[in-house]
């Protein structure tokens, strides 16, 4: 399958599917070309699970009315301390 494929599937199916690639990987039982392919296809299926982890972060904080980008996780003790 394509990158352009890839776009398209759920976060389970490209999860699935990267857990599939690791075991394999990790199995040993791939040449050293399919390994390089096996791991540039799990790359796209990672960047594909974070882009719809993003989306589900930015989802959440507008209904909870947030900026999701500040990177702040509202605990803010260290910095009440300190009285800054």
């Amino acid at each position: 399958m394509s990158a352009k494929e890839i776009s398209a599937y759920s976060f389970e199916a490209a999860r699935d599917e990267l857990l599939t690639i690791v075991a394999r990987l990790e199995a040993g039982d791939v040449t050293l070309d399919e390994s390089l392919d096996l791991w540039e296809r799990g790359e796209k299926l990672a960047a594909r699970c974070q882009e719809i982890l993003d989306g589900a972060r930015e989802r959440i904080a507008a209904v909870r009315g947030v900026d999701g980008d500040d990177g702040d996780d509202g605990d803010d003790a260290e910095s009440d301390e300190d009285g800054e």
